[in-house]
């Protein structure tokens, strides 16, 4: 939220911990709720990004989907299966399976994804930025690609 709020975007941000939500209440909307226990805070609402970072709740997936307003931009990176060898989560409730990540996106257009191992902190991860589009919508966003990406040096 911090990051987001800084480069001037508007920010809603969900968390079951008070003390989280009382700690960026001032960078916009914060809303304390326990989305694996509770109904969905945030019903009928559609955003133009939706950001997930290290969580992992399986039954939620349907309310991500549809906070996602046409042309928003899904960004999502947890832990992933494997990570039970270098640490916490270590449960396969808690981790992604080898393509999870895309197949729960298969709906939307996949820009970016990456599943691997990290050094700094040691962790394996799942991540991936897709972005909705109607059936009868042709995306001519232009999304750019880093060159480091295209270089075998």
């Amino acid at each position: 939220m911090r990051y987001l709020s800084q480069q001037g975007h508007a920010v809603v941000g969900v968390d079951r911990d008070a003390q989280a939500i009382a700690a960026v209440a001032d960078l916009g909307e914060a809303i304390e709720a326990d989305i694996e226990n509770a109904a969905w805070p945030l019903p009928n609402r559609q955003f133009g990004a939706v950001v997930v970072t290290n969580y992992l709740w399986r039954p939620v997936w349907p309310s991500i989907l549809s906070s996602l307003a046409p042309g928003a931009v899904l960004i999502y990176e947890t832990f992933a299966a494997g990570n039970e060898t270098v640490g916490k989560p270590s449960r396969p409730d808690f981790l992604l399976q080898p393509g999870e990540l895309l197949s729960r996106c298969a709906g939307l257009r996949v820009v970016a994804y990456e599943d691997g191992f990290l050094n700094s902190p040691e962790r394996f991860v799942q991540r991936i930025v897709a972005v909705q589009t109607l059936a009868t919508q042709r995306l001519v966003q232009r999304f750019h690609l880093s060159p480091s990406l295209h270089s075998l040096e």
